[in-house]
């Protein structure tokens, strides 16, 4: 579960964009959006906790996100690194604290810079 202490931590160290998932039961964290669109160098990145049922979901997102390069979920804590529709990019990194049937814990990294995804890798972490 992320609270309001963690958000702060990670911000004194990066630039946080978050959205907020079905466990974020921490009041402080209310303020966090469903849905967020940011520019990150130069990327149009959204950020949804659901993404909703596998069936469709190219599809779907590219309906919502029609102008996101990269689509960033989670929820389902299962990795997930391919392209979408029309080339746009769904990534989810899956979970470093709660693998649940995932045989590994992971973390995402996403390199942007000028305009372009240089770098989306699903990263293991822990035993």
């Amino acid at each position: 579960m992320v609270t309001a202490d963690l958000l702060r931590e990670l911000r004194s160290i990066a630039p946080v964009h978050a959205v907020r998932g079905n466990n974020d039961g921490d009041p402080s964290l209310a303020q966090l959006p469903e849905v967020r669109v940011e520019v990150i160098a130069g990327v149009r990145v959204a950020m949804v906790h659901d993404s909703g049922a596998r069936a469709g979901r190219e599809a779907r997102l590219r309906r919502r996100f029609p102008d996101a390069g990269v689509v960033v979920f989670g929820h389902s804590h299962i990795p997930w690194n391919a392209e979408g529709s029309e080339g746009q990019l769904l990534f989810n990194p899956g979970s470093p604290t709660q693998r649940r049937a995932q045989p590994h814990h992971t973390v995402g990294v996403l390199d942007l810079a000028d305009g372009r995804v240089l770098r989306h890798e699903i990263v293991v972490v822990g035993p």
